[in-house]
């Protein structure tokens, strides 16, 4: 019997001893079960397109030895957010890289329809406060819910269904799960937001926003000025675009302000495009040139550097583009101005006189590529097992003298900043950034004279909170680079 229980004692030894081995940190066990297609997916995108590829340890090409190794280091993120964000540079040099679990929406965010009331707004702070925000309407977009309201630019709220916005819950409030709310509005009174009795009741739809909001010329003595209010580089309108120019031209315009100051960026085409429409005389030249990751970048430079580059062009498709020909244009911007409408005017900065009247820019130099889980990446044969996507950072963007850090953004020729009080009627020749590119335009303005509208710190505009993020985008990686490192 003694042998026995020895026996026993020495088998429990054994195996106990065998567990302890299994835990040790470095001996992760993947069980057959474990599913880690998202996770592969992340890495595996990650490592071939991401711009700082080579600044993340974990996505070197040599640091996983086989799919085993790969598997152990990735069975520790089962949240696939928590993986992509750790393979990530730090925040403060990729601010804008991003995923979701359904590329539906992204695809329908990209292209300009959202779940949305029609409220296009901006948040700032109150006086004094770090916590406490407000939010003021900056446009409403037509055919909208609220397009049939009561609320109108210039329009300042304080809350949502009765609780005051802060900087901890606006997202709850403002982008939450429920289509129906009320924004509870407020006055500026000697430069106070003080809150009122009325109220507005609001609806979220299925919204598609034709970016061109605003598309006129306006007559000053011999001067014939076009001013377009275009507030998303959206590609499926860019049949209508060169249809908004084909007005200008036919009209004979002198000069043109190109309306900026809301516009967050969109499609990288569609910013070549548009700087084509406003000159015509370059046809053929570069606007732009894309940085890659390094082994992205030396690939093309060898194979295919046209790819790489992005040439003003006289046609969409086959259709003629309407081009103004302009040799000097007046771009108005704000804080919320970004990505592809910084490209646009450092894009033609070596080209024509670009005279940019507002305030400092964004800073979103960068662009980004939509990444599905199929065998090239692309939008065909995707897994269909899940509807992750990830809409990381693939490239830098220059001009084509090579010029692209604005990492703290584009500093205008003439600053003037917005201020609630004074924001006038968008396209009006008395609305302050207008009547200042008029002034310019006409020799009748030596200097940019600042409202005298209280200013309140800004904090976030709709835009850049509800996904789209202020985004620059390819609709698609250059040919040949799906398959260059398979």
């Amino acid at each position: 019997m003694k042998k026995i229980i020895h026996l026993l004692t020495i088998l429990l030894i054994v195996i106990f001893t065998l567990q302890g081995c299994q835990k040790d940190a470095d001996d992760v066990i993947v069980t057959p079960t474990t599913n880690l297609e998202v996770q592969n997916f992340i890495w595996k995108g990650l490592n071939q397109y991401y711009l700082w590829q080579t600044d993340v340890p974990n996505l070197a090409d040599n640091r996983f030895a086989n799919q085993t190794a790969l598997d152990a280091f990735l069975v520790n993120y089962k949240v696939p957010k928590d993986l992509f964000d750790a393979l990530r540079v730090s925040p403060t040099i990729d601010r804008f890289s991003w995923m979701v679990d359904d590329y539906t929406v992204l695809e329908q965010q990209l292209q300009g329809t959202t779940k949305n009331s029609g409220v296009e707004f901006g948040l700032s702070y109150f006086s004094g406060s770090t916590n406490e925000i407000f939010g003021f309407v900056r446009y409403i977009i037509p055919g909208s819910d609220a397009a049939t309201k009561d609320i109108k630019r210039g329009d300042v709220f304080t809350a949502v269904n009765g609780t005051p916005l802060t900087v901890s819950n606006y997202q709850s409030l403002l982008f939450g799960t429920n289509d129906t709310f009320t924004l509870n509005m407020a006055d500026i009174i000697n430069g106070t937001i003080t809150p009122n009795s009325k109220t507005v009741a609001l609806t979220k739809t299925v919204l598609a926003e034709n970016p061109i909001l605003v598309n006129k010329v306006i007559t000053v003595g011999a001067k014939k000025i076009g001013y377009m209010m275009y507030n998303g580089f959206y590609s499926p309108y860019d049949t209508q675009l060169n249809d908004a120019f084909g007005y200008l031209k036919a009209q004979g315009i002198t000069d043109f302000v190109l309306d900026l100051r809301y516009n967050g960026g969109g499609s990288v085409q569609t910013a070549t495009y548009l700087a084509s429409m406003i000159t015509g005389q370059f046809t053929g030249k570069v606007f732009a040139k894309q940085q890659w990751n390094t082994k992205i970048n030396t690939y093309f430079e060898a194979n295919n550097p046209n790819s790489l580059r992005n040439f003003f062009t006289d046609k969409i498709g086959s259709t003629p583009i309407n081009s103004v020909n302009m040799t000097k244009v007046y771009i108005l911007t704000t804080k919320s101005t970004a990505s592809a409408s910084e490209l646009i005017i450092n894009g033609l900065k070596p080209h024509i006189n670009v005279v940019q009247i507002g305030d400092v820019t964004v800073g979103k130099n960068v662009g980004s590529v939509t990444l599905y889980d199929s065998p090239d990446f692309g939008p065909n044969n995707k897994n269909t097992k899940h509807k992750y996507a990830m809409q990381p950072i693939v490239l830098k963007i220059v001009n084509s003298d090579g010029f692209g850090d604005y990492f703290n953004g584009l500093t205008p020729t003439h600053e003037l900043k917005e201020t609630i009080s004074t924001f006038g009627v968008l396209g009006d020749v008395n609305e302050p950034l207008l009547k200042a590119a008029i002034g310019k335009i006409t020799g009748t303005a030596k200097t940019v004279q600042q409202s005298a509208g209280k200013q309140f710190d800004f904090f976030k505009d709709s835009k850049s909170i509800d996904g789209i993020q202020n985004q620059m985008y390819l609709e698609k990686a250059p040919k040949g680079l799906q398959h260059a490192f398979n």
